[in-house]
């Protein structure tokens, strides 16, 4: 694989991190020139990237460095590098190296490397480089890169991206309508786009229209590698099926990852978002599905009167899409 050079700030120098401190999630957006150039989600708690606490080395197979530790909480990690006399049932300090993700209907557990530091929490979104707490976003920037993440899908000037995350990679096919050397070309900046936004990482693999000349794949090679300097990756030259994977350091679950974990709670979320920006007086009118309002725990319901000192209501017709969520100010 052909290793990408890293930059400061994704490339983005003249860029801000934005960052809303929201009800049961986090939500981070690199703007510059009111476009959003990367995005970030984090759903708090668990066992996530940064976390360092103590632990028990609940297994370890014999002569290997790999186990399995168990935390305070009953949660479980992957742990690597552990030193010799380390023995199943000892405590260990362990720092969350990569948070756990779910993936094509199966869960990978967080992974977890020994370490001697003091424990602390996981790292909120307020220390991304530079970021500045805001009490919202500008309008509709945050909307737009949900949405994106919830249908798996960015559009493009003649054609469209379609994301699936599976255990073994994060799948992106090309579809549309161009001829197959244009559709490729031109999808190339909206998957630099979409990468970012999306917050995609680990492996990654980019389906593109068949080409076959030689000339058509190096095209889009050169066109990628200049598209994604600045994202710190790994990649391979498109295959002659137009195949291309692409490799970066996993941290944490992308939007997508963690919209399709939990789809409900995604859009619970959305809505306490859409309730704190209400600007006009009365009650706050809920609507939602079944599945979303159940989602919404009753702490969160207790947050979001708290911020906004009004009382609640949900709307007793229910619709039935998941995404059918609205926030309205109403008489009491």
């Amino acid at each position: 694989m052909k290793r990408a050079p890293c930059s400061r700030a994704r490339g983005f120098p003249l860029a801000e991190w934005l960052v809303e401190q929201g009800i049961g999630e986090e939500r981070a957006i690199l703007v510059e020139h009111g476009e959003v150039r990367a995005a970030r989600l984090r759903w708090p708690g668990g066992l996530e990237a940064g976390l360092v606490a103590d632990a028990v080395l609940a297994s370890r197979a014999s002569g290997s460095g790999r186990g399995t530790a168990r935390f305070a909480d009953g949660c479980e990690a992957l742990v690597d590098g552990l030193p010799r006399d380390a023995s199943e049932g000892a405590p260990i300090r362990l720092r969350i190296v990569r948070s756990g993700i779910s993936e094509g209907g199966r869960y990978k557990l967080s992974q977890a490397r020994p370490t001697a530091d003091s424990p602390c929490p996981a790292p909120g979104l307020a220390t991304l480089p530079g970021a500045r707490v805001v009490r919202a976003f500008p309008s509709g920037l945050w909307d737009e890169v949900i949405l994106d993440a919830a249908h798996a899908k960015c559009d493009f000037a003649g054609g469209s991206l379609l994301i699936y995350p599976t255990p073994a990679m994060n799948l992106i096919d090309i579809d549309g309508t161009l001829p197959s050397a244009a559709l490729a070309l031109a999808a190339v900046p909206a998957l630099a786009r979409a990468i970012r936004r999306m917050d995609l990482a680990g492996s990654i693999g980019i389906d593109f229209p068949t080409l076959a000349e030689k000339s058509d794949r190096k095209a889009v090679d050169v066109a990628l590698a200049a598209a994604l300097a600045d994202w710190p990756h790994e990649r391979t030259a498109m295959n002659g099926f137009g195949f291309v994977q692409l490799v970066a350091r996993l941290e944490h679950p992308s939007l997508v990852a963690l919209v399709q974990q939990d789809r409900a709670g995604a859009f619970a979320r959305l809505l306490l978002r859409q309730a704190e920006q209400v600007r006009e007086p009365g009650v706050l009118l809920l609507t939602a599905c079944d599945e979303v309002r159940q989602a919404i725990r009753p702490e969160w319901e207790a947050e979001l009167r708290k911020r906004t000192g009004r009382d609640l209501r949900w709307n007793e017709e229910s619709p039935l899409l998941i995404d059918a969520i609205a926030a309205q100010a109403v008489a009491p």
